[in-house]
């Protein structure tokens, strides 16, 4: 399970370091695509097959699904760790969610994502009501 919160930089080549807590359950190879709020998802390749089951079990006479699928796999690649700790970024990746330099890699359960400082910063300054969330999330069956 990847919880956490790592502040970093990405280096002039595209390449960022991988938090060493978040290392050796990601592997030497994982996959990166666009995520929502505009981050980037990266998730283990065990992790990966399972959503991409599930994704490929939607309705193709879906709209939404197909939307769906067609940005979440159009965006994904698959990233090999260096000996350093380091992985290279796709440039379109970078490009969508508005990568500068300083970076926040956050762990979120089954997956890592990466947000650009600036985005995460702004995300965190809304007036989210975390109380509502949690009530919402109890009528689901998730409680705290």
């Amino acid at each position: 399970m990847f919880i956490g919160e790592y502040q970093h930089a990405i280096d002039s080549k595209n390449r960022i370091i991988i938090p060493s807590k978040f290392r050796e359950e990601l592997g030497s190879t994982f996959v990166i695509t666009k995520g929502l709020d505009g981050c980037l998802y990266c998730y283990p390749m065990d992790e990966w097959k399972k959503l991409e089951e599930k994704l490929k079990a939607l309705p193709l006479t879906n709209k939404d699904a197909r939307a769906f699928v067609r940005f979440f796999f159009s965006g994904a690649a698959d990233i090999e760790v260096d000996k350093q700790g380091r992985a290279l970024i796709p440039q379109n990746l970078i490009e969508y969610a508005g990568i500068i330099k300083e970076i926040v890699s956050i762990g979120v359960s089954n997956r890592i994502e990466i947000w650009s400082k600036e985005k995460w910063d702004e995300y965190n300054e809304q007036n989210i009501n975390y109380e509502e969330i949690a009530e919402k999330m109890s009528i689901l069956g998730i409680g705290i």
